[in-house]
């Protein structure tokens, strides 16, 4: 579709991706299945079943909630990154009271502006306090929170403002920081920027596909399925889906 069209993201990996490949590994992210054996407990026998391979319906499918932030959010972030027990639930759930007024001041900052539509200034310490960059790196410091569920709430609530970032992605973004950089958000964001045109594309290439995805949430697929060594596995479930796509 897009031939010659490649996002170039270096905390991904050195060579650039095609946009067709990058269309294919999100379709396989968001449709693509896995064989899964199954038995249940009342049946003396098993058999094969075909379960989606990754998060999507369980997350980014789910309806957004309103008002504050509470235990429908902890719920959302658990269909991410798997069941917390009660100790790390609680703690969460607390989390996420600490984390609301932080999470609101860079709402108020943003402005209706998506992450990616925001000056380079907010990610840089230069101009800090009070920048989107500096609330983004408190949200990240909460002390004692299983990694990974406060970001994937408030980006499930917000998710053209807020990254999310998981351990494995951290580790792809932390090499990549520069000197005044706010946190590992500036890293996103200048990715964002440097390949405006590309990251149009494939947002309107997975829309086509009946998918909503905001560019930064594709920018976070990307990188997760290449830091996990998933993406050759999702490309090809993708074109399996959408033969086209190639």
């Amino acid at each position: 579709m897009d031939g010659g069209v490649v996002l170039d993201l270096p905390s991904a990996g050195p060579e650039p991706l095609a946009i067709d490949t990058a269309l294919a590994a999100v379709l396989g992210y968001a449709r693509g299945r896995r064989p899964l054996w199954f038995r249940s407990p009342v049946s003396a026998e098993g058999r094969w079943v075909q379960v989606l391979a990754f998060g999507y319906e369980r997350f980014d499918a789910r309806p957004r909630t309103e008002g504050p932030l509470g235990d429908p959010d902890v719920l959302t972030a658990e269909g991410l990154h798997g069941r917390l027990n009660r100790e790390d639930w609680t703690t969460v759930r607390r989390a996420l009271d600490d984390a609301a007024p932080l999470a609101q001041a860079a709402v108020d900052r943003a402005d209706g502006r998506a992450f990616w539509e925001l000056p380079a200034e907010e990610f840089s310490v230069l101009a800090e306090p009070g920048t989107v960059g500096a609330a983004l790196r408190d949200l990240g410091t909460l002390p004692g929170v299983p990694p990974g569920y406060v970001p994937a709430a408030l980006h499930h609530r917000w998710p053209a403002l807020f990254p999310l970032v998981a351990p494995s992605t951290r580790r792809q973004l932390w090499p990549h920081l520069k000197e005044g950089d706010s946190g590992i958000e500036a890293v996103i964001h200048r990715e964002l920027q440097a390949q405006a045109g590309g990251f149009h594309r494939l947002e309107a290439a997975v829309a086509e596909h009946g998918l909503a995805l905001t560019r930064l949430r594709l920018h976070d697929v990307l990188l997760w399925l290449s830091a996990g060594l998933r993406l050759t596995h999702a490309t090809a479930l993708g074109r399996a889906l959408a033969p086209a796509v190639s």
